[in-house]
């Protein structure tokens, strides 16, 4: 495997400790990734440049997280061919729900798969199965992470 295998990206240090479990699930699940903040509004070269560079480094899923208007996935999902899985944070109105519109309605032929409001954990759980197509000891570690959590 390369550098990494995942780029993590979320748009603002306060998105972080949602983004800590997918950090930590991916560690868990033993994906080297990367993870960069970087606001798609704020500083959306930053964003570009994060993902080129994971590219470049071997990164084969994205996964992006963001509250309120959340378009930093799709903003991320529109400068990649990589898959793009977003995060949508309860950041904005009650229960992130703006967020979570925010990343489902995408247009035609720039999809985000989308995990649950703070889903961050099931986002490095679905970058597993992505990755597990193509690499068999990330199959074998999912699947110990599947038999662990029947066992629990």
């Amino acid at each position: 495997m390369g550098d990494i295998k995942v780029l993590v990206i979320t748009g603002s240090k306060s998105d972080m400790p949602v983004m800590a479990k997918c950090e930590q699930m991916l560690e868990r699940l033993g994906l080297p990734s990367n993870t960069v903040v970087a606001s798609a509004h704020r500083n959306p070269g930053k964003v570009i440049a994060a993902v080129r560079d994971a590219e470049e480094r071997g990164a084969e899923v994205v996964i992006a997280g963001a509250g309120m208007s959340a378009h930093l996935p799709g903003v991320v999902a529109s400068y990649t061919d990589l898959p793009v899985i977003g995060v949508p944070i309860d950041s904005g109105m009650p229960g992130g729900i703006d967020a979570l519109f925010s990343i489902v309605q995408m247009p035609t032929g720039i999809p985000v798969a989308t995990v649950a409001i703070g889903g961050a954990g099931n986002a490095a759980v679905l970058a597993a199965r992505i990755l597990s197509l193509k690499y068999p000891e990330i199959r074998e570690r999912h699947a110990k992470y599947r038999r662990e959590l029947a066992e629990a």
